[in-house]
């Protein structure tokens, strides 16, 4: 194989890497019972005007599996991190205990249950169609290279390998989203 379907190769395989990232970063978002100073993340809070990531402004801890403990650095930024939590929708309400702020992490009912393997559901299609995409552009790739000289078998072998590499990835995900499934169903 050339220097240049193999770089073709790579840039494929680290889209799709890609894609699983991002896939594993949406997962934790998604609650599943318990509490996880994950379920914060992608909270920003206006921060001396900025609007930044609740991680840079607050430890978060998580005490017991039924409660997350958010405490700022700076104490006087407390009602924006509260503000922040409530408007970011994650059905949380912190209770403000001067220092700290309390969020209790209500056991999940079964429709809820339901409609967070949905929300998974669609989180994994993204990432399919992220790696479907990276499948797509190794495949424009590979064309290319064959328009610039590069023999008709070997431009077949880089398809296939790419087809490959998207069958191994495709299945990553799948395996992936029935853990998180099995993890969101389990009482």
């Amino acid at each position: 194989m050339t220097d240049d379907a193999i770089l073709v190769l790579e840039e494929a395989e680290e889209s799709m890497q890609h894609a699983i990232q991002h896939l594993e970063f949406e997962f934790q978002k998604i609650r599943a019972g318990k509490a996880t100073p994950g379920m914060l993340s992608g909270v920003k809070v206006e921060y001396y005007g900025v609007m930044t990531p609740i991680e840079q402004t607050a430890n978060i801890n998580t005490p017991d599996p039924h409660s997350i403990v958010v405490q700022p650095f700076d104490k006087s930024v407390i009602h924006e991190i509260e503000k922040a939590i409530q408007n970011a929708n994650l059905g949380f309400n912190p209770s403000n205990e001067g220092l700290q702020l309390r969020i209790n992490v209500p056991p999940l009912t079964e429709e809820r249950r339901l409609d967070l393997v949905k929300r998974a559901k669609h989180v994994l299609e993204e990432s399919k169609v992220g790696i479907r995409n990276a499948r797509r552009h190794a495949n424009d790739e590979a064309k290319k290279l064959e328009k610039d000289g590069l023999a008709e078998d070997e431009t077949k072998k880089l398809v296939d390998d790419v087809q490959k590499l998207t069958d191994q990835y495709i299945q990553k995900v799948d395996h992936l989203f029935e853990a998180k499934e099995k993890d969101i169903m389990t009482v």
